[in-house]
């Protein structure tokens, strides 16, 4: 595989590889992902041999090896084509390979890992539930013990990746009288799993999220992340905390599209013979949006760098993911209001972008639950 070969290559020359594959692959075949309903299969072949799926994994399992803030440099270039094609490995890299990677067994690292890194096994994160989204110890998936291995039955729902993933981390109780969850490897084609899309998705169409049912699913001993019960959210919260790193990153990404897509119409429109760039209100929103997005770049960079120093940095994670998704939104509307009739209909990256973003202020924590923890974390560090 290619993914291996260009772990050789200085970090500048992979970033650029990556930069050219965005301009000149992910973003022409846009209208073709939309057109057909989904990622062309050779363009995740394509993310597969340049090494993205192993993008966050260490060599020694199969990956590139690179530094948080190297994977959000190369985040902030891929993610300016359409957030669609990020989701096809985004479960992979982060919630599902470093909860392994950090709690796995040798024996489920030797098995999972590598495959994730070549693009070979594709991972779904199988936490959030009709109850149990924001709150995740309210899950209700049961794992019961037998004998050779557990049982396990419940749904899950709104799960990126899932319908054609091969492996599912899936979050279930196997004590129901207390809240703290275990993690199993599942596999997706197991007797007992079965998946489905839904009929309508409000933006990352070509991307469905899925609802998985799980009814008298038997998986052995070795299936148990780890080998130890009760150990799930801490286990959930590694990737977790990782994916948010990358989402906000993702956000400003995604802004840094639009602004251009934004910025390029207000220069060549013209309303009463002059550009629309000329006009004070548009003006203003263009020079807004640069700022917001520099404060956004600057602030996922620092808060990756301070992640390869000490550790994840978990509020400053959950601020990074705050603002930059918060500011993705507002960078959007304006976009759609300085194209005007053109940012509502047609085929136009703008519009499909708008909807896309939206959902990246729900995605790893709503914002709500980011402004309820961050404001008790002011308070304890402010409270004697």
């Amino acid at each position: 595989m290619i993914a291996h070969a260009t772990r050789i290559l200085d970090f500048p020359d992979y970033l650029a590889t990556i930069r050219r594959f965005t301009d000149d692959e992910l973003i022409p075949a846009e209208p073709e992902m939309v057109r057909t309903g989904c990622v062309p299969e050779r363009l995740v072949a394509r993310m597969a041999e340049l090494g993205l799926f192993g993008m966050t994994l260490e060599p020694e399992h199969g990956g590139m090896g690179w530094t948080v803030e190297q994977q959000v440099l190369l985040t902030l270039e891929f993610t300016r084509a359409s957030v669609v094609y990020r989701s096809r490995f985004s479960t992979t890299i982060g919630l599902v390979s470093q909860a392994i990677a950090a709690f796995g067994t040798d024996e489920q690292r030797a098995r999972y890992l590598a495959p994730m890194a070549n693009g070979d096994c594709v991972a779904a994160f199988a936490l959030t539930e009709t109850e149990a989204g924001t709150d995740a110890t309210s899950v209700r998936t049961t794992a019961r013990a037998t004998a050779d291995g557990y049982v396990l039955n419940g749904a899950k729902r709104f799960i990126t990746n899932g319908h054609w993933a091969d492996v599912l981390l899936v979050f279930a109780r196997t004590d129901p009288e207390s809240r703290e969850l275990s993690a199993f490897l599942v596999d997706r084609t197991a007797p007992g799993v079965s998946t489905s899309l839904p009929e309508q998705m409000n933006g990352h169409a070509e991307g469905p999220i899925a609802e998985i049912v799980l009814q008298d699913v038997h998986v052995g001993h070795e299936a148990l992340l780890g080998g130890t019960e009760g150990n799930g959210l801490r286990q959930a919260m590694r990737g977790i905390n990782h994916a948010r790193t990358h989402v906000a990153a993702t956000a400003v990404g995604q802004a840094t599209r639009l602004l251009e897509e934004a910025g390029r119409h207000a220069g060549i429109r013209r309303q009463f013979d002059q550009p629309l760039a000329d006009f004070g209100a548009v003006a203003a929103m263009l020079g807004r949006s640069y700022a917001e997005v520099e404060a956004g770049r600057a602030l996922i960079l620092d808060c990756a760098r301070e992640f390869d120093r000490s550790g994840p940095p978990r509020d400053r994670i959950s601020a990074a993911k705050l603002y930059c998704t918060e500011m993705a939104s507002e960078v959007a509307d304006r976009a759609v209001q300085i194209l005007g009739g053109e940012g509502i209909a047609g085929a136009g990256p703008v519009p499909r972008m708008w909807r896309d973003v939206r959902a990246l202020r729900i995605y790893e924590g709503a914002s709500q639950l980011h402004e309820r923890n961050l404001a008790r974390a002011v308070v304890a560090a402010s409270t004697p």
